[in-house]
């Protein structure tokens, strides 16, 4: 299965960039569970610790695309080394706050500061369309590798955070984020010679927002809905192996979500894309909706744990798909000169969905049943469905029959 890979990584410089944003993204996925240890241990409250999370979690989703605009203007390594040099403050401002006994409001400021970190995947992202801009199916086995990643990522930081929070010091988990996050980006930054170059600017030079790409919108309101699958769907496992007196087994259950997405996405890099991306896109959207309805099932019957895990890996093979094919759209329909800018803003979209799943899965949790928390991500990905069906003819399918190819301003 990992043979076709290969050819991607013989380009000079490939596994250089590769390895580094791996580095760099592995702590980004350690910082959540991290952070909540870390306060819940020293200020011994879990909900100062989502307070302080979601501070961070609007600042990152209004940050990143700002950051993105500048990378775009200036290019990916003039823009990084500053930004996770000044990223290294309000950690050390964070850690220090919570050591020495620090009022809780200053804990708001230090980590909304420094949470508007480079999109690292995006940039990785960036790398590959510029490499493989002439090959498209190749390409295609490129995002479909790096969404592998991400989810590689999100079933090991997690656990990785969790053991050094609980086995060294409660803040061992983000003293690591923070060394693997600065290490990681300024490596990737060093890789210069695949670095994309600045996309010359428009004539006139205004810039304009990539929003105003219709297609952009439309996948920018997907994500957000398949953000709100991924928050309600961890915190509702969470909240479901609790009520059973099962609580540890929660993280198992949840990497067998990231295991199937991670699976799937290796395996579908390595089938030729059939068909323009927009219809490949409502595809995978609609193939998600209908396997997420396997942990509803299993979760308002009773199956049992086992049962749940099972569903729950079926559930993640259609995220993958999913979020490839959307980047590869994303990749067509926006100019070069505003991709990094239009990534951003696609995973500033997923990033409040997962802050909305997570506080609407918590509310469910308390006042209902729990399997009852499964409705969400249910329901949201009817949502997704619904709003890419909506906008479909932004993502290049024609209602009336035979798709065409979108194409954007290169």
């Amino acid at each position: 299965m990992l043979t076709p890979y290969r050819r991607l990584f013989a380009r000079p410089g490939t596994a250089a960039f590769t390895l580094a944003g791996l580095l760099g993204r592995l702590s980004m996925s350690m910082t959540g569970v991290s952070l909540v240890v870390l306060l819940a241990e020293r200020r011994g409250s879990y909900a100062l610790a989502g307070a302080v999370g979601a501070a961070g979690l609007v600042t990152g989703a209004v940050g990143m695309p700002l950051i993105g605009r500048l990378v775009d203007r200036f290019g990916q390594a003039r823009v990084t080394v500053p930004a996770v040099l000044y990223n290294v403050v309000p950690l050390s401002a964070l850690l220090l706050c919570v050591r020495a006994g620090a009022p809780d409001w200053t804990l708001y400021p230090c980590w909304a500061a420094g949470a508007a970190a480079p999109n690292l995947g995006g940039m990785a992202r960036a790398r590959w369309a510029h490499l493989l801009r002439d090959e498209p199916d190749d390409l295609h086995l490129a995002n479909s590798f790096e969404q592998a990643l991400d989810e590689l990522c999100f079933m090991a930081g997690p656990v990785l955070g969790m053991v050094l929070c609980t086995t060294i010091a409660p803040e061992a988990g983000l003293l690591t984020a923070g060394g693997l996050g600065a290490v990681g980006a300024l490596l990737f930054a060093a890789q210069r010679r695949t670095e994309p170059p600045p996309a010359a600017r428009p004539a006139g030079g205004r810039h304009g927002s990539p929003l105003r790409v219709p297609g952009l919108r439309v996948l920018t309101l997907t994500f957000l809905s398949t953000g709100m699958i991924f928050g309600a769907l961890d915190l509702t496992t969470v909240a479901y192996a609790d009520a059973l007196g099962r609580r540890p087994v929660a993280g198992v259950l949840l990497a067998l979500v990231a295991a199937g997405s991670c699976v799937a996405g290796l395996v579908f890099g390595t089938l030729r894309p059939g068909g323009p991306a927009g219809a490949r896109f409502l595809r995978g959207v609609a193939a998600m909706a209908g396997l997420l309805l396997l942990p509803l099932a299993a979760g308002l019957g009773g199956a049992g744990l086992a049962l749940l895990g099972a569903a729950l890996f079926a559930a993640g093979t259609g995220t993958a798909p999913t979020m490839v094919t959307g980047m590869t759209l994303l990749q067509e329909l926006l100019p070069r000169r505003q991709l990094n800018e239009g990534m951003a803003i696609a995973v500033s979209g997923i990033l409040v969905g997962i802050s909305g799943g997570s506080a609407l899965a918590g509310t469910l949790a308390e006042h209902a049943g729990p399997g009852a928390g499964y409705w969400i991500p249910a329901v949201a990905a009817a949502l997704a469905l619904l709003i890419a069906l909506a906008g479909r003819r932004h993502l290049g399918v024609r209602a009336d029959g035979p798709e065409r190819t979108v194409s954007g301003a290169r």
